[in-house]
């Protein structure tokens, strides 16, 4: 009887787990991305009409940077200087929930609100 509650507990954490994940990671419809470094909005993008470019953004004491991807119609951070490039490793822009961050360098790129 213990063995069928333990199985009915992990099945149900599983299922709730599982909603979860996929509301939370769900593709956002959102095309205005904000740019913001250590609270300061820099730049607002649509990326609906957005042309390609890069954008290069020095880190607060000049020491590292990050460079901003703008592509058909997608944004990622394509080049950093800190040292463990997590924030390159993220790929693009996806969720609402789950925004670029560099954190040595300050620099947060999120679907505006």
């Amino acid at each position: 009887m213990k063995i069928k509650r333990i199985y009915g507990i992990t099945a149900a954490v599983f299922v709730i787990a599982a909603v979860l994940a996929f509301l939370l990671m769900r593709p956002s419809d959102g095309t205005l991305v904000e740019i913001v470094q250590d609270g300061t909005v820099l730049r607002v993008i649509d990326l609906s009409d957005a042309p390609d470019e890069d954008i290069r953004i020095p880190s607060k004491d000049g020491g590292s940077y990050n460079i901003v991807s703008v592509k058909d119609g997608t944004i990622s951070v394509s080049e950093a200087g800190c040292p463990d490039h997590t924030c390159v490793h993220m790929g693009t822009l996806k969720s609402e929930t789950m925004p670029i961050v560099c954190l040595p360098n300050k620099l947060i790129v999120r679907f505006a609100e």
